[in-house]
């Protein structure tokens, strides 16, 4: 492996000795001070996902990405590059756009001064009544840094800094084998719910909550805490990669079908040929690996062709710093992001996008966190309340739902006399080390 691809080396994410034990204090999950001090040393600097590029087909197609009080616009050039650029007219700031569209050119609903999708101003009203002379061809809008990966599209505020691999890496060296940009978003919301985006990030950071909340999961991922392998980077972006086998611990009933013998079966395994459930989830899991780097191209899952074992038969959940959150399944990937609230820090928005490879002769995908879906990119974003659940009933029972569920009550738990820390175990020193990168971040170590 040449230097360019190598990848760093994790730290164990069960191994305290790598923190150095900053309390999690309830005050930042609700002060608007605390959320300040967000904005002004980490959202400020860190990249941002506007979109995906499959938004952004032909020159003129953009997308508006809006976080806090910033809004940022993401458009395809005539040379097939993407630009970001601030969406505020140069004249006296009005909004250009909003959503997704695609246009000749940003004009401003309010004089109509008329903006290329370089950024370069072309038409102005009554050119001549400017004192400093006609302002076309000389203006441009404020243009940020923009980049792709995974299919994503991101952006960041910062006019210097990492690039976009290096503030992402490993992780593109990591996924390398994953077609990610082939990947069709099946489903797609964003839902406001009443806690601080923070939740979101501790909730992904760590799987021990899982056997609690998610109790339909260990039959198809092993959860017990020593299957699993823990893993940080200096960076914040974490990962715990789970086998995606039954536990032997948290096993179906006698007599309960299962559906990984299901899984046995699609890729020509009899699951009925051992002796033991045992022998079946263990040995069943290595066969699996096998076939499917043996018959990946006949069944028509073309999107197995770069991926390692591991990867074809294993769940690694995967936290970005700060607030992107994937989930690398064999025939899925599922993009979790908690965005604050542009007036309450005890509120965020929670963006879930579903996301399938095409298989030949597949026209419904399981698209695990919401159920079947047709295998098409679906066109709309679903904005909702989460509301007790009462703004999404179709999710109902699904993981994601299950942890909404528990955002507002851990939310009121941080104003709490009774709580002044997180008293963690080992599989969760990932939660208290991303806090400890959030600190350096707002504290001016990064």
């Amino acid at each position: 492996m040449n230097e360019a691809t190598r990848i760093e080396a994790p730290l164990d994410g069960r191994d305290t000795a790598h923190l150095r034990g900053d309390a999690i204090g309830g005050e930042r999950y609700f002060s608007r001070e605390f959320a300040q001090a967000e904005w002004d040393g980490m959202w400020t600097r860190i990249w941002h996902v506007a979109g995906r590029t499959a938004e952004l087909i032909e020159p003129g197609d953009f997308v508006v990405h809006t976080f806090l009080k910033e809004s940022v616009i993401c458009v395809r050039q005539d040379d097939g590059s993407i630009r970001a650029f601030y969406n505020s007219c140069g004249h006296r700031g009005m909004r250009l756009v909003d959503g997704a569209s695609s246009v000749a050119a940003f004009t401003c609903p309010y004089h109509g001064w008329r903006w290329g999708t370089d950024g370069v101003l072309q038409h102005v009203q009554d050119a001549h009544d400017f004192p400093q002379g006609n302002p076309c061809g000389k203006l441009t809008l404020k243009e940020l840094r923009c980049d792709t990966w995974g299919g994503f599209v991101w952006y960041t505020m910062a006019p210097e800094g990492p690039s976009l691999h290096e503030f992402l890496s490993p992780m593109p060296a990591v996924y390398a084998g994953y077609p990610m940009d082939t990947a069709v978003r099946v489903a797609w919301y964003r839902i406001q719910i009443d806690a601080n985006w923070k939740f979101v990030t501790d909730n992904f950071s760590e799987s021990y909550h899982t056997r609690t909340a998610h109790p339909q999961v260990p039959p198809w991922i092993d959860q017990d805490v020593d299957t699993a392998r823990h893993e940080m980077w200096p960076a914040g972006h974490g990962r715990t990669v789970q086998p995606m086998r039954p536990s032997l611990s948290d096993r179906l009933p006698e007599g309960v079908p299962h559906f990984f013998d299901d899984i046995l079966r699609a890729w020509d395994i009899d699951p009925d040929s051992y002796p033991s459930f045992e022998a079946k989830t263990m040995q069943g899991w290595l066969d699996l690996k096998a076939a499917k780097r043996r018959l990946w191209k006949e069944k028509g899952f073309v999107h197995y062709e770069h991926m390692d074992d591991e990867q074809l038969t294993d769940s690694p959940h995967t936290v970005m710093f700060p607030n992107v959150t994937i989930s690398f399944l064999p025939d899925n990937l599922v993009f979790f992001r908690s965005e604050p609230h542009p007036d309450d820090p005890e509120k965020c928005f929670f963006d879930l996008w579903c996301m399938a490879f095409p298989v030949e002769g597949q026209d419904t995908v399981d698209s695990i966190m919401a159920g079947p879906k047709p295998c098409r990119e679906v066109e709309q974003c679903e904005h909702r309340v989460f509301d007790n659940g009462r703004g999404i009933p179709e999710l109902a029972g699904q993981i994601v739902y299950q942890d909404m569920e528990l955002a507002e009550g851990m939310q009121a738990g941080m104003h709490s006399h009774g709580y002044s820390d997180a008293y963690l175990s080992a599989q969760e020193t990932r939660v208290r080390y991303f806090h400890e990168v959030l600190n350096d971040w707002i504290e001016g170590r990064r």
